[in-house]
């Protein structure tokens, strides 16, 4: 693909992200605390989990080895970097769910497109269309590749520490509904979100570049709805526990 095809992809996809933003505002993606027999078929959220996330870390994987820059030392760490969490979220993270949830199909193959379609973005820009001089050996030391690094790890253990939280909300056998507290939870109420976004917002400045900013937009459209429902679910549910107005949806202070 050419630098012009390119970024007339990349164009289209942020335009997509702007109406599934919009879409998720009047439809709830259904999974998690969301699940609903009306999006078809499911299966165990464990194996769910690993349908959805695994192919853009095989696919990643696959975009190097076909690379001829499968030996540029800094480009393979960034492809750690970006593997690592997906990783953590389609090997181990479904190891650690509890309960036996449902997650269907058409979310999961849903899951399954835009992710084939970001190791593209990604993948595409790391080992092929970006220029071959842009990540050399001095980017390792570019302020710019530090403070992203800096920003996506931790980002990262928020975004597990958050999980963490939520998990042990709950003994076996109890079903009722609490309100995660400490972290992160403390200034927003979709604590997991604010640590994915955090993530791929670093990812977006170690790599400065449209592709990866373009990978924050989308994370931004998918989660911030459902951060929404789930914050006015909580102002519903757990009336007098917390204050609304002081804590946010995702973004702490923000939004």
């Amino acid at each position: 693909m050419t630098l012009e095809g390119f970024n007339i992809f990349l164009l289209i996809m942020a335009a997509a992200a702007v109406v599934v933003f919009v879409a998720l505002f009047f439809v709830d993606a259904g999974y998690g605390k969301f699940y609903n027999r009306k999006w078809g078929p499911a299966v165990n959220n464990r194996l769910g989990w690993v349908l959805m996330e695994c192919p853009v870390f095989f696919l990643m994987a696959a975009l190097w080895l076909c690379s001829d820059r499968q030996g540029d030392v800094t480009r393979i760490i960034i492809l750690c970097i970006f593997e690592l969490h997906y990783f953590q979220r389609a090997f181990i993270f479904p190891l650690l769910i509890r309960g036996e949830g449902k997650m269907p199909l058409s979310i999961i193959l849903m899951g399954v497109l835009f992710n084939s379609l970001n190791a593209l973005i990604q993948g595409g820009w790391l080992f092929y269309v970006s220029p071959l001089e842009r990540y050399s050996l001095a980017w390792l030391y570019d302020p710019r590749f530090i403070i992203g690094t800096i920003l996506f790890f931790y980002g990262m253990y928020v975004n597990i520490s958050s999980d963490a939280i939520i998990r042990n909300l709950r003994r076996p056998g109890d079903n009722a509904h609490y309100l995660p507290q400490g972290g992160m939870f403390r200034y927003v109420t979709s604590a997991n979100y604010f640590g994915e976004l955090l993530e791929w917002t670093g990812f977006a400045v170690l790599t400065w570049s449209w592709a990866a900013a373009v990978f924050v937009l989308w994370t931004f459209a998918n989660l911030g709805p459902r951060a929404s429902r789930i914050h006015d679910r909580y102002a519903s549910e757990f009336a007098g526990q917390f204050d609304p107005d002081r804590v946010k949806r995702m973004i702490p202070f923000i939004y």
